[in-house]
């Protein structure tokens, strides 16, 4: 009984894998097209000049937006906290947290970080 379930199983194994080589034979491009098979990054054009400088407002815009993102996610299980925990030492965490956030947020304003440019 073993046996024949195994090879019921190899048979349906090989039929499935020749089935499936004979789709990617097939199904295979005769041209090679370096620009579509390149990938795209970020606007980048792939065939020009490899070592473009990348922006550093771009990649400063994406840190804070992680940060700011992150914030939410740390922010929604205080309020969960509050049920079980004083009023009083719940407010000042929390304005404590949203303090550090302002003044982070008005050290990248004051910087110029915000201030998007072409």
């Amino acid at each position: 009984m073993v046996y024949l379930v195994l090879t019921y199983f190899f048979l349906v194994f090989f039929v499935v894998l020749i089935i499936f080589m004979i789709c990617v034979f097939f199904s295979k491009k005769m041209v090679f097209d370096f620009q579509s098979s390149s990938p795209f990054e970020c606007g980048f054009n792939s065939m020009s000049v490899k070592r473009l400088p990348f922006s550093i407002h771009f990649f400063l815009v994406a840190v804070i937006f992680l940060i700011f993102d992150i914030e939410v996610v740390i922010i929604f299980p205080v309020v969960i906290v509050l049920k079980y925990s004083s009023i009083y030492v719940w407010f000042f965490v929390l304005s404590f947290f949203i303090l550090v956030l302002i003044l982070g947020l008005y050290h990248e304003w004051y910087n110029g970080i915000l201030n998007w440019t072409f």
